[in-house]
């Protein structure tokens, strides 16, 4: 169940009558928990071992109990105190007697539950985890935005039902026009907007039909009113049930307002969603979860679809309000300082030109107006109205809806600073008419030019005084060159790997880059905002900071578009290394990130990295370079082959055999039962899956002398013309001329002559180490996998170390989460010291080891051995092999252990700088 579907069931338990033998298991079906798994909990002698009258435990998650009138604190002591429910390693308790509900969660700190019992489905976000779904504390705080989406998703899906020609392409944008246009009503009647509480919903429940025949007619009458400015209104013909709403406009009522019909099940749909308090509305998040309303292929995953307050300031913070509250610290109570400082603010523009519905840019104008305010307050001007305009925060958005709902988030965010800072009286007199000029813009940001949309600022601001912070008092005003002041773009553009890309995102691409990038067809679809945003740097002096998958910044991508960044200026001022992007879906699934920061002017640069209590920490360096690791700007080249006397790695046999050459264990003994002159072509064969699983596969493996006598055996003559039959009708053209070859794999790197090592391609980024093997002579490898040929043991320990696996994330890239291996980044550019005769022996007892280790615990699989929960507890044997090949080879690096990976990384790109370039690093 995903968040809205939980809310929605916890909202129909909490109206039903209270059933307080049932509750707890209603409870529980709420939050997703099966059939099977109630019957057990309610079975005699089932899972239920609660120690509590009427209570239910369940294990790892929650112990609750039901009770007599006024016995609710009573019972929440008892779950307490009871032993069971720390052994059962419970989350939650709670208790309640039908009017009243109390909960705790005894794994955090987060404050305990108290509240009525039909006020209970507005905390359901505190439960959240008992659905598998980690939280983070301000969408705890906020689920009514989850109980508005919801609603207004079943009235969405229900008018399209009533209405189908609006869900036309052509007519979809006036159906999510209409949407906004709902939603700024359900504010303004809940927050004195509209004179009277409660003015709009009221207005459709009295004056349309039961039946529902003229809802949207009443509708429509309401929004023509709010389009009509009160002297034209007699001429107008607004009926009197709409005269008392106010002019309104700013474009959000304007153009057509014709209302889609509702059936009597919409009205009422309506009806009930006006009934919640949008006094509660969060525009930091609310947008991104209405966005999802009017999405169909988000819409089944409503609810999870948000961007957390902590993860868009990770941008903001670094990029520039961290400075703004480093100078309000500075000034501390000057006010010619404070003046400054908010005459600066005032000309500050925020422009994310993949704005989505606008998150980055209500939160960052939130940020902006706390300062502002506390600048106001030592001033003594606490009232005071705000110089920051909305029109400052730019943004480009390729989808209607989102751009609507984007401009509506920043209005309502406007209104509830003003009302925060100034009052509720203040907020109301200056709040309409809204203001027509549409800031955000939509277009596709690839296409149009960013400079139409937020226009250059010329070059400087200029003050009367020297500097900025340390003016003359007697400095009468501040004097902008221009009326731009800074911009900051920022964002989280599209991702999009080249190969999942449409034709139309291709287009995009093509058009920015075919005439200065010859490999643009392999790019993200992000790097796209990379480019047009350092070319706008250029252009309009900026700062930058865009939310992005780590691909941009490991594998081909750094070839590929780096060197066109650095070409124009650009360098990496601050960077946060990977973590994850949270959301509500189950299990915190949520995508890997990186955040860039880039600025055309110079400077010590600032990393931020998550540690291990989820914390950021910062650290000041000299320079970052685009794998996000301190040191010299610099990029990795793949190389043809390797250094130092490493052996050469290929990517293993292809087959391209329809299934033809390869064998099961079951297939190759009946082969060999039923022809056993077959047998001395039947090779042991073996992939990436098959090395780690411990899959034991073979296949046909026949030279050319022997095609002739291998087809004489009947059963590999049937298998070699299917091989012929598949490659003969290949899709791929460039196969079929091996459909006269039927008897060899459509490519041969090599074979091994005494032995061979396999490294998968892809493994697990849980693995510690990146696994490896020794395969013998007559053992195929794959095109899943690479191959080492008769190499010395000694290149084992450089691949099973934790230095070469750093390097192998950083370098070759993921695909997902996983690690993705590259022979010619990962193995051909690593850079390894000169060994002596002495290293590379102490390198092979090493490998040995690691491999005796394993060989210890046979049939242990790779999986098994390198499982991290396991590894410690079943096989520290096989992790003391590993610590002391890591320490051998660490020492031949610096004469030490590293202390991170961070100084791994900055050492081995150290040693990349100086093997390349022959010069050392400053």
């Amino acid at each position: 169940m995903n968040a809205v579907e939980i809310e929605e069931a916890i909202s129909e338990l909490a109206s039903q009558p209270f059933d307080r033998a049932e509750f707890a298991f209603q409870f529980l079906a709420g939050f997703g928990n099966k059939a099977t798994t109630i019957k057990r909990l309610r079975a005699a002698g089932g899972s239920n071992a609660s120690d509590v009258a009427h209570g239910i435990l369940q294990r790892n998650n929650i112990h609750l109990a039901t009770c007599e009138v006024g016995e609710v604190d009573a019972t929440l002591q008892a779950l307490r105190d009871s032993p069971k429910t720390a052994t059962a390693k419970a989350k939650f308790i709670l208790a309640t007697d039908g009017e009243t509900l109390a909960a705790e969660d005894v794994t955090s700190d987060d404050p305990p539950i108290a509240c009525e019992f039909t006020d209970f489905p507005n905390h359901f976000g505190f439960f959240l985890p008992l659905a598998g779904i980690t939280t983070v504390k301000q969408i705890r705080e906020s689920s009514f935005d989850i109980r508005a989406t919801g609603r207004l998703n079943k009235l969405y899906v229900e008018l399209l039902n009533d209405n189908p020609d609006w869900a036309e392409p052509a007519r979809r944008p006036d159906m999510n026009h209409f949407m906004a246009r709902l939603i700024f009503c359900f504010f303004a009647e809940d927050t004195d907007i509209f004179n009277g509480e409660g003015l709009f919903t009221r207005t459709v429940e009295q004056m349309s039909a039961r039946d529902s025949r003229d809802t949207h007619e009443i509708i429509g009458n309401i929004f023509r009113a709010m389009d009509t400015r009160p002297a034209e209104r007699a001429g107008a013909n607004i009926p009197p049930h709409a005269n008392g709403f106010p002019y309104v406009n700013g474009s959000l009522f304007s153009g057509s307002t014709d209302a889609p019909v509702f059936s009597r099940i919409a009205r009422s749909f309506l009806i009930n969603i006006g009934t919640l308090d949008w006094k509660k509305i969060n525009p930091d998040i609310f947008g991104s979860m209405i966005q999802a309303v009017a999405d169909d292929e988000e819409r089944g995953a409503l609810g999870m679809h948000y961007t957390s307050v902590p993860n868009i300031l990770k941008v903001l913070n670094p990029l520039f309000l961290d400075d703004l509250r480093a100078q309000l610290e500075a000034a501390g109570d000057n006010a010619r300082k404070l003046l400054n400082l908010r005459s600066r603010m005032a000309k500050i523009r925020v422009f994310d030109p993949a704005c989505g519905s606008g998150n980055f840019l209500v939160i960052a104008y939130k940020q902006m107006r706390a300062i502002e305010a506390v600048i106001n307050a030592k001033r003594g001007e606490a009232e005071r109205r705000s110089d920051i305009p909305l029109t400052n925060y730019r943004g480009i958005e390729l989808r209607h809806f989102p751009a609507e709902i984007a401009r509506l988030a920043l209005i309502i965010a406007e209104y509830q600073c003003d009302v925060t800072y100034r009052g509720q009286k203040e907020a109301l007199a200056e709040f309409l008419p809204l203001d027509s000029e549409n800031w955000i813009t939509c277009d596709n940001a690839l296409r149009i030019d960013w400079l139409s949309v937020c226009p250059p600022t010329g070059t400087a601001v200029k003050l009367r005084g020297d500097d900025l912070y340390s003016t003359p008092l007697d400095q009468s005003e501040i004097d902008f060159e221009n009326e731009g002041g800074e911009t900051y773009i920022c964002g989280n553009p599209p991702y999009i790997g080249s190969s999942v890309q449409t034709l139309e995102q291709k287009s995009d691409l093509e058009w920015l880059f075919a005439k200065s990038l010859k490999s643009w067809k392999n790019l993200d679809y992000i790097s796209g905002w990379f480019f047009k945003a350092a070319n706008f740097c250029n252009m309009s002096p900026s700062d930058l900071a865009f939310v992005s998958t780590n691909s941009i910044c490991q594998g081909q991508q750094v070839p590929l578009i780096w060197p066109k960044l650095l070409e124009l200026g650009i360098r990496i001022h601050f960077a946060h290394s990977s973590f994850k992007w949270s959301n509500l879906a189950a299990h915190n699934a949520g995508v890997t990130v990186v955040i860039v920061g880039c600025s055309i002017s110079q400077g010590t640069a600032t990393l931020y990295s998550i540690d291990s209590s989820g914390e950021s920490v910062k650290r000041e360096v000299p320079a970052i370079n685009p794998y996000l690791v301190s040191g010299a700007t610099m990029v990795v080249q793949a190389k043809s082959k390797p250094p130092n006397g490493l052996g050469l790695m290929y990517k293993g046999n292809m087959p391209s055999d329809g299934g033809f050459l390869i064998l099961e264990s079951a297939e190759a003994a009946e082969l060999i039962e039923t022809a056993p002159k077959a047998a001395e072509f039947i090779y042991q064969y073996s992939g990436s899956r098959d090395f780690i699983q411990g899959h034991l596969r073979y296949c046909l493996w026949i030279d050319d002398k022997d095609a002739n006598r291998a087809a004489e055996i009947a059963a590999i003559k049937l298998r070699l013309d299917g091989v012929r039959h598949f490659r003969s009708t290949a899709k791929a053209v460039t196969t079929r001329p091996y459909a006269e070859y039927p008897h060899k794999f459509r490519q041969i790197q090599d074979v091994a002559r005494n032995n061979s090592i396999i490294i998968p391609r892809h493994t697990s980024e849980r693995r510690e180490f990146l696994p490896f093997g020794l395969l013998p002579a007559d053992a195929i490898i794959s095109d899943s996998a690479l191959a080492i040929y008769d190499a010395p043991y000694w290149n084992m320990a450089i691949i099973g170390s934790r230095l070469h696996l750093v390097w192998v994330a950083t370098v070759c890239g993921k695909i997902k989460t996983d690690f993705r291996y590259s022979n010619t980044f990962g193995w051909n550019a690593f850079p390894l010291p000169q060994l002596t005769e002495q290293n590379k022996a102490d390198l092979t007892k090493c490998a040995e080891d690691i491999l005796l280790a394993r060989e210890a615990h046979y049939p242990a699989t790779i999986a098994d051995l390198y499982d991290p929960e396991a590894m410690d507890e079943k096989y520290p044997d096989l992790r003391r092999a590993h610590d002391a090949n890591d320490e051998t080879l660490e020492r031949i690096y610096i004469g030490r252990r590293f202390k991170n990976d961070t100084e791994r990384l900055e050492k081995l790109f150290e040693l990349y700088t100086r093997m390349t370039t022959g010069k050392a690093v400053a």
